[in-house]
């Protein structure tokens, strides 16, 4: 029980440490993630495509 204690004890002291970011901070993240997600899936999709267009033109 006392392992238990302790582990808890130490999850509390390290909670105490972690910083959570603001607002602001949130969104900036929130925007630059989607913003990159965007931009590889456009250019996988574009990639595709263009892999696509050559697989077919080869075959032909």
């Amino acid at each position: 029980m006392k392992k238990i204690a302790r582990f808890f004890m130490g999850v509390k002291g390290e909670m105490k440490k972690v910083k959570f970011p603001t607002k602001k901070e949130m969104v900036t993240y929130s925007v630059a993630t989607l913003t990159f997600i965007a931009i590889f899936a456009l250019f996988f999709s574009v990639t595709d495509v263009v892999l696509a267009f050559f697989n077919s033109w080869m075959v032909k």
